[in-house]
C-alpha cells in the first residue's frame, strides 16, 4: 500500500514527514508492545509518573483556561464572525450538524463509562470526603466528560473552522493554524515537528479508545451467542468496525452524515428504555439534577485541585488529569472535523452549540445510564460494587450483569452492540478524514482525499490498538499512552488559540477599514 502511495506523490503531493514518518513510528511501536510487554509497560510507568504526576498541573491549568477562553470568544467581537462568508447560511442543520459533533469524538467512550465510571469512585477516599457518596459519585463522571473537555473541541473547532472557510487555506494540517504565529516557520522544523507530533497524538488517542471500550463489545458477543472471550476476539471486533468506517469514509461527509444520524438514533433507544423500563427514572432525574448542581458549585475547586500531599491516593493524577489528556490527543482530528463541518455558523454557534449538542448529550447519558445502575444499588435491587470486586474487578463483566438487571436484556445488548460499532465506525469515519487530507501538501477544504489515501489510514489507525491487545496493556498503560502524547500537543494548541485570536483580530479590523 505504501508503495501505490509513493506513486501517487507526483499527482498529489503527499507530504511524506506527516504520512510516513507516523507510519514508521507505529511500526516500532506495534513491535515493541508485541515484542517486549514487560519493558514496553515499565518504560511507560516511567514516563508516566514524570509526566502525570511531576508535571499535572500544566494538564489542569490548560483545562481551565481553554473552558475561560470559550466563554470570551463567544462574548466578544470575534463571536460574531461568520466561519465562511458574510451571511451565509450553515450547510447542516442543527440536528444533523450536532449529531456529526457528538460522534466525531469519544461517543464510544462516553456510552462505556456512561453505564459504569460511578463504580470507580464509590469506594474512593476523595470522593467519599466531600460527604453524600451516592451523590458525589454520581457527580464526578458529569465533571470528568461535560464543559472542560468539551470546551477543547468548541475553540479548536472554531479555529479550524475560521482557518479553512474564512481564510481559505489549502493546508490542512495543524501547523498551518499556528502560522498568524509562527510566520514563516510554520514551513520549517518547527511546522514539519508540529505536524509529526498531532498525527502521532491522534494514533495514540484512537488506540486508546479502541482498547477501552472494545472488550465491552467482546463481552456483550459473549454473553449472546457464548463465544469464549479472548484477545483474537478483541482482534475480530476491531477488523470489523475497521472494515464498516472504511466502507463509510470512502462516500466522504455524505457517508459520515447518514452513519451519525444512525448513531443518534440507536443512542436515544438506549436511553429511552433504561430510563423508562429500568425502574429508576426519578432517581435518576433527581439524582442528576442534584450532581448538576454539585459539579457548577464546586467548579472551580474541582478544576485546580492537584492534591499537592498526594493524600488522596493520585485521585487528580489518576482521574482528572487522564481525562483532560485523552481528549486533547483527540483534538487533532475531532475539532478539526467539526471546523469542516461548520461552515456557515458564527464563532458563537459553533462554541454553543458544541456545549449544547457535545455536551448535553453526554450529560443526560451519563445521568440516565449511571444513574440506572447507582439507583438499583441504593434501593437495594442490585449493588454493582460488590459485583464488581466478585468479578475479580472485571468492570466489563460487571455492566453485562447490570444490563441483565433490564426486562429483556438480550434484545437491549443487540441494541447496545449495534450503537457501540456505529459510534466506533463515525469516530474513526472523521478521524481518516482528517488524516487523510492532512497527508497533502496542499488541498483545499472541499477536495476529498484519494481512496487509496483514505485506506491507507483506515488500516494505519488499526494496527496500534491491536498491539496494545496483544501486550496486554492495563488500564495503566492505556492511560499514559495519552498522557505522553498529550504533553507536547497542549503547547500546541495553545499557540493555535493565540494565532486564531491574532488572525481573529486582524479580521475584524480589515472588515472594519474595508
Amino acid at each position: 500500500m505504501a508503495s501505490e502511495l509513493t506513486k501517487e506523490v507526483s499527482k498529489r503531493k503527499i507530504d511524506p514527514f506527516t504520512t510516513f514518518v507516523p507510519f514508521g513510528c507505529v511500526l516500532a511501536l506495534c513491535a515493541y508492545f508485541v515484542l517486549a510487554p514487560e519493558n514496553s509497560t515499565n518504560a511507560l510507568e516511567v514516563i508516566r509518573s514524570f509526566l502525570g504526576d511531576k508535571c499535572g498541573v500544566y494538564y489542569l491549568v490548560i483545562g481551565l483556561g481553554f473552558f475561560l477562553v470559550s466563554l470570551w470568544l463567544s462574548y466578544s467581537k470575534i463571536g460574531k464572525l461568520t466561519i465562511g462568508k458574510k451571511g451565509e447560511k450553515p450547510k447542516y442543520g442543527f440536528f444533523a450538524w450536532g449529531a456529526m459533533v457528538f460522534t466525531c469524538g469519544l461517543a464510544s467512550d462516553i456510552l462505556f463509562y456512561s453505564f459504569c465510571e460511578w463504580i470507580y469512585y464509590y469506594e474512593d477516599p476523595h470522593v467519599m470526603g466531600f460527604g453524600n457518596i451516592n451523590e458525589w459519585a454520581a457527580t464526578f463522571p458529569l465533571y470528568h466528560w461535560s464543559l472542560i473537555p468539551w470546551s477543547f473541541y468548541a475553540v479548536l473547532a472554531a479555529a479550524f473552522g475560521f482557518m479553512l472557510h474564512v481564510r481559505g487555506c489549502h493546508k490542512q494540517k495543524y501547523s498551518e493554524a499556528c502560522r498568524p504565529l509562527l510566520g514563516k516557520h510554520t514551513d520549517g522544523v518547527a511546522g514539519k515537528v508540529i505536524d509529526i507530533l498531532a498525527v502521532i497524538a491522534l494514533i495514540a488517542g484512537t488506540a486508546t479508545t479502541f482498547s477501552i471500550a472494545t472488550p465491552l463489545l467482546s463481552m456483550v458477543l459473549t454473553d449472546l451467542f457464548g463465544i469464549a472471550g479472548s484477545k483474537y476476539v478483541s482482534i475480530c471486533i476491531l477488523l470489523i468496525v475497521c472494515g464498516i468506517y472504511t466502507c463509510s469514509v470512502m462516500n466522504g461527509l455524505k457517508g459520515v452524515n447518514m452513519l451519525s444520524k444512525i448513531c443518534m438514533i440507536l443512542f436515544g433507544i438506549i436511553l429511552a428504555y433504561v430510563f423508562f423500563f429500568g425502574g429508576e427514572a426519578r432517581f435518576s432525574i433527581e439524582t442528576g439534577v442534584t450532581s448538576i448542581g454539585n459539579m457548577v458549585q464546586n467548579f472551580i475547586g474541582l478544576s485546580t485541585w492537584t492534591d499537592a500531599t498526594r493524600t488522596e491516593a493520585g485521585f487528580a493524577q489518576n482521574w482528572t488529569i487522564f481525562y483532560w489528556a485523552y481528549w486533547m490527543v483527540w483534538c487533532v482530528a475531532a475539532p478539526f472535523f467539526m471546523g469542516m463541518i461548520s461552515r456557515g455558523r458564527t464563532i458563537k454557534q459553533v462554541i454553543m452549540g458544541s456545549y449544547v449538542f457535545g455536551t448535553a448529550s453526554t450529560l443526560i447519558s451519563f445521568i440516565v445510564l449511571g444513574n440506572f445502575g447507582l439507583g438499583m444499588k441504593v434501593h437495594g435491587r442490585f449493588d454493582a460494587v460488590a459485583q464488581y470486586h466478585a468479578n475479580g474487578d472485571d468492570l466489563y463483566q460487571t455492566i453485562i450483569d447490570i444490563i441483565h438487571e433490564l426486562p429483556f436484556p438480550a434484545i437491549f445488548l443487540v441494541v447496545l452492540a449495534l450503537a457501540m460499532f456505529a459510534f466506533y465506525a463515525t469516530s474513526f469515519d472523521s478521524i481518516t478524514m482528517v488524516a487523510s487530507n492532512y497527508s497533502y501538501k496542499n488541498i483545499d477544504n472541499d477536495e476529498s482525499a484519494s481512496k487509496k489515501m483514505k485506506l491507507f489510514w483506515a488500516v494505519l489507525l488499526i494496527m496500534l490498538p491491536i498491539a496494545l491487545i496483544f501486550s496486554e496493556g492495563t488500564m495503566a498503560n492505556l492511560q499514559t499512552v495519552s498522557i505522553i502524547a498529550a504533553f507536547p500537543i497542549g503547547i500546541v494548541m495553545i499557540l493555535i488559540i493565540a494565532s486564531f485570536i491574532k488572525d481573529a483580530k486582524s479580521h475584524l479590523e480589515e472588515d472594519k477599514a474595508g
